[in-house]
């Protein structure tokens, strides 16, 4: 499985009318902005569009081509596939692509509309989006005065048979979907003019994408210009389901429930445009995704401020550490860990806080199916851009990112599992941390803990409050029992340091290694 190496700020499932409007807003907002595209838009059947202000009579393919040449110029990436799945995080949201690759951002809008569902008539779906149709405010005026049939599925094709009578005089009804026809319906629809067909439709005939006629199964033919008909309406959200958002029912089915800014029941998700509101046109959807783009950017604002606050957390730390280009440690092997794996038969192993990746190359590099986890994102793309330039394949040095308090999703179990100078300047938890990766740990396998046993000789002892565990303080705190783990080294050594002045100096390191039985 890939990953894309960026957390972003957002994000836009869909690149539509609704997603491209959403994140043009957060690009102009300087917002970290990636939107997932399968390029299979509602509207791709026609070739015009109206009721656009500015853009009347333009191809709908047309003004994507256009928003996406908007969005270059604010660093939005667009990115073709299909999601699978959707998931909330800790940190936000997660995305699987059926292409295996994972994005993670902190906020999603899902902008993946809708399919409309045609009837099973032959001669229909060949015509959609040309001379059969759905919505007359979109193509009503190019078939104006024709014979117009209204093909109806529902009882809702009573409301679309009125509506059509506007653009013509001549309507022909189709009134096999309506159900049984109330009087009152019946002379409803025939007070002005309209011609009402009983039999039910069994196919539309024409020349391409022309409808000429309409057969019905009385055997007889109905001549139109146009047929107008609505698809039982399914919305693209399969992959969100699981997460039991909430849901409005509509006359035309069940649909995201959303606020007036698109908000979700969820904090973290937001639903602009066919589908979460199936009546809307272009318009109405680009209305929409704006709206959600700007609210989206004010909710993030909110949360950095709420951070700022706070204080960073332990990943907003360790992400800003391994911000910059500039390489952090020395990309050499612990000496620690160098010494005592040399020792052990190659197998799995797992490292803690892996940074730069050096330790889980070197394993790599002697035989180990080595894996490393981090909890910043720039430290994993920092180790995999290493173990590439080394000549490794995934399989052999593979990186991760992780909270460090979950590691249930790395595996089942390791041959070694490794913890180098695990320490951080904000809270972390440790020592829980220790003990869940200890769990990881195969009977027979090691877990190796190397940690600073004192402060370097040339910190300010006076500013200097953490205090260090010595190896037997380590061992107490990792608190194992005894029947399953056996100690097999528990000492400190001495480390020959150049410190930042340029002398030399001295650093003493605890060393734990146990062995599970």
């Amino acid at each position: 499985m890939n990953a894309h190496t960026e957390h972003l700020d957002v994000i836009v499932i869909g690149g539509g009318a609704a997603g491209l409007s959403a994140a043009l807003m957060l690009g102009r907002s300087r917002r970290r902005t990636l939107v997932v595209d399968s390029g299979l838009p509602r509207n791709r059947f026609a070739t015009h569009m109206h009721g656009v202000l500015g853009h009347e009579g333009i191809d709908p393919a047309e003004l994507l081509r256009k928003g996406r040449e908007e969005l270059a110029a604010y660093d939005v990436g667009i990115r073709s596939g299909q999601v699978a799945r959707l998931d909330e995080t800790e940190e936000g949201v997660s995305v699987l692509l059926e292409d295996g690759e994972r994005i993670t951002g902190r906020i999603a809008i899902v902008a993946t509309g809708v399919t409309d569902e045609l009837p099973d008539i032959p001669g229909l779906a060949e015509r959609w989006g040309a001379t059969v149709l759905h919505c007359p405010y979109c193509h009503g005026w190019e078939v104006r005065g024709r014979r117009i049939g209204v093909l109806t599925t529902s009882p809702l094709g009573m409301h679309q048979a009125q509506l059509i009578r506007q653009w013509s005089d001549d309507v022909v009804v189709f009134t096999a979907g309506l159900g049984p026809l109330e009087e009152a319906d019946e002379q409803r629809l025939l007070s002005r003019g309209i011609t009402l067909v009983t039999a039910p439709v069994t196919e539309v005939l024409g020349e391409g994408d022309q409808v000429t006629a309409v057969r019905t199964a009385d055997g007889l033919t109905t001549e139109v210009g146009a047929i107008f008909t609505a698809g039982t309406l399914r919305p693209h959200d399969g992959f969100l389901t699981h997460l039991g958002l909430d849901r409005a029912d509509a006359p035309v089915g069940s649909f995201l429930a959303v606020d007036a800014t698109g908000k979700t029941s969820s904090d973290r998700i937001w639903a602009v445009g066919n589908v979460s509101n199936p009546m809307a046109n272009v318009p109405i959807s680009m209305c929409a995704g704006t709206m959600a783009g700007s609210v989206v950017n004010a909710t993030l604002v909110t949360d950095d401020f709420d951070r700022a606050v706070a204080g960073p957390t332990p990943a907003d730390f360790w992400q800003e550490k391994y911000a910059g280009s500039d390489r952090i440690w020395s990309g050499k092997v612990n000496t620690v860990l160098g010494d005592i794996a040399a020792d052990l038969s190659p197998g799995t192993s797992l490292d803690l806080g892996s940074g730069e990746g050096a330790d889980v190359i070197w394993l790599a590099q002697h035989g180990w199916q080595a894996t490393g986890i981090d909890i910043s994102e720039n430290a994993v793309a920092r180790g995999r851009e290493a173990a590439a330039a080394a000549g490794l394949a995934e399989e052999q040095a593979r990186f991760a990112v992780s909270d460090l308090s979950s590691p249930s999703d790395l595996g089942e179990s390791y041959d070694l599992v490794t913890a180098s100078f695990f320490h951080s300047p904000v809270e972390l938890p440790r020592t829980d941390i220790l003990r869940r990766a200890a769990g990881l740990v195969s009977p027979g396998g090691h877990l190796l803990v190397t940690s600073h046993a004192a402060a370097p000789p040339w910190a300010d002892a006076s500013a200097h409050e953490h205090r260090f565990l010595d190896a037997k303080e380590e061992l107490a705190a990792l608190d194992l029992p005894e029947e399953s783990w056996e100690t097999v080294v528990l000492e400190h050594r001495n480390r020959p340091v150049t410190s930042p002045s340029g002398e030399e100096a001295t650093l003493e390191d605890s060393v734990v290694l146990l062995r599970r039985r």
